[in-house]
């Protein structure tokens, strides 16, 4: 999941999605919250989520926690908590697997295997414009809303662009959506969720597959 920016009721009712058992990965991908906000909670809810679980949950950093910290060495940000700072602090930018980059904005496509050191900081946090076409490796990035990536403003779902690129953010704001990308490390299948409505008017999740497996 990605650029839940602040809305932490509609993070806690998409974690239903998600089984934090076995050997289960949840990868977030950054801006939990919003450029220069006071209201930082949802820090606090992702911190001691990390902690309840520990390896299973693995957060990254994006371009607005960046800022944040920027606005607390500035004393722009009032923001005090001692403990949540240098968790921020700690966080990494990209988390990769044999098959996959998980990063915030993207990274240095030129550079090849060589990205982790041909990045600047700035491609992972905040990489415009976004990227699409065959890379060694699936990317699965946030920062770009999908309905600015598909052309359709009233796309939020998971874009897979055919090839090695999934983006993830739904504009959350505006869409009440966060999107959830689920890998099975066994099929190689990526699927997703949609809330439909159902007879009787109540919604349920559905899954379906984004890119069919091995």
């Amino acid at each position: 999941m990605s650029d839940i920016h602040e809305e932490l009721d509609l993070f806690k009712e998409t974690l239903r999605l998600v089984d934090l058992s076995g050997e289960n990965r949840l990868v977030l991908l950054g801006d939990y919250i919003d450029i220069h906000s006071q209201d930082l909670s949802i820090l606090h809810f992702i911190k001691e989520l990390q902690e309840m679980h520990k390896e299973l949950v693995i957060v990254l950093a994006g371009n607005h926690e960046l800022l944040l910290l920027e606005d607390i060495h500035s004393k722009a940000s009032s923001f005090n908590n001692a403990a949540v700072i240098r968790w921020l602090k700690g966080l990494p930018f990209y988390y990769e697997t044999d098959t996959q980059i998980f990063v915030h904005a993207g990274v240095d496509e030129e550079a090849e295997e060589l990205w982790k050191w041909g990045s600047e900081d700035y491609y992972f946090c905040s990489k415009y414009p976004h990227t699409t076409g065959k890379f060694y490796k699936d990317i699965i990035a946030g920062h770009i809303a999908t309905s600015e990536i598909s052309g359709d403003a009233d796309y939020h779902n998971v874009y897979w662009d055919k090839q090695s690129h999934f983006y993830i953010d739904g504009d959350t704001r505006v869409s009440k959506t966060i999107p959830v990308l689920k890998y099975d490390t066994a099929s190689g299948i990526y699927s997703s969720f949609e809330k439909r409505k159902q007879d009787g008017g109540s919604f349920a999740w559905q899954e379906y597959v984004v890119k069919k497996g091995k």
